[in-house]
């Protein structure tokens, strides 16, 4: 038993040794590679959540990440880097139970963790070395990070809605994953690494997603259709909030905010009814 802990062990310090060595983007694929892997393995092995599982590929991918960049972190540390990897891994981690148990479709569901994983750590990168020199990238690692929020978002408000907690518990949950969501979206625009940059904007944003999953919690309602109204409300109030602080609320901006906010209230209503 000791001698196999021991060569464990040693496995370990030398997968560890050979990916610290490895360039950063190599860090990166096999980052999104090895969580993927996990992803899979435990869904093939077990045929329930676990939230201790989700948390752990979290940990994980933060932990990865962590030294993938640290050398870039060294004088200019920014937290809010590793909201969105954890909760991109979280919510991946539990939703991956809520597919049909097909092959298939968990093949699919690990390639489109996996793909956008790696995707978030090359945006990530964009973002710490902007606040070090200017780069021109940094336009397209907001729009792919903003993809991929709007996708944990409804991953974990499915999950959470899923779940048919008490209100109480329902609500705190969402109070709290929205405000770190909006944290880092908005974080993405200014990229201040003060934690608590533009609290009051974060703040607001959350208590009105808050309110909105107030109502919808006493709408008899699919999770998956308020889990999508509920992303549609925070895609309008942080992108509209977005533009707003970067100076850029131009009239055919906020139509197409309008047209969406239109598109997901008007869906929102035909389900309703259907119901």
């Amino acid at each position: 038993m000791y001698k196999k802990f021991i060569q464990i062990l040693q496995i370990i310090k030398s997968l560890l040794r050979n990916f610290l060595g490895a360039g950063k983007r190599q860090k990166f694929i096999l980052t999104a590679v090895s969580s993927s892997l996990i992803l899979f393995g435990v869904g093939y092995l077990l045929d329930k959540p676990s939230l201790y599982i989700a948390f752990f590929l979290g940990c994980f991918t933060i932990i990865l990440l962590f030294l993938s960049v640290y050398k870039d972190l060294k004088n200019n540390f920014s937290p809010q880097i590793f909201i969105l990897p954890f909760f991109y891994s979280l919510a991946f981690g539990l939703f991956y139970f809520l597919v049909p148990e097909r092959l298939i479709t968990r093949i699919a569901m690990t390639i489109l963790y996996g793909f956008g994983l790696y995707s978030l750590l090359l945006s990530i990168n964009i973002f710490i070395v902007s606040t070090i020199r200017t780069i021109a990238l940094v336009s397209s690692g907001r729009t792919v990070s903003f993809i991929v929020t709007l996708l944990s978002y409804f991953f974990i408000a499915n999950v959470v809605f899923s779940m048919h907690l008490n209100i109480y518990a329902t609500l705190l949950l969402v109070f709290g994953f929205s405000f770190l969501f909006v944290l880092h979206s908005l974080w993405t625009h200014s990229l201040d690494s003060k934690f608590f940059s533009n609290v009051l904007w974060v703040l607001t944003i959350s208590f009105c997603l808050l309110e909105i999953a107030f109502i919808l919690w006493f709408w008899p309602l699919l999770p998956t259709i308020i889990a999508l109204f509920l992303t549609g409300s925070f895609y309008i109030t942080v992108g509209i909030s977005e533009v707003w602080l970067g100076k850029r609320l131009f009239k055919n901006i906020m139509w197409e905010y309008i047209w969406v906010g239109s598109l997901v209230f008007a869906l929102f209503i035909v389900f309703a009814f259907k119901e």
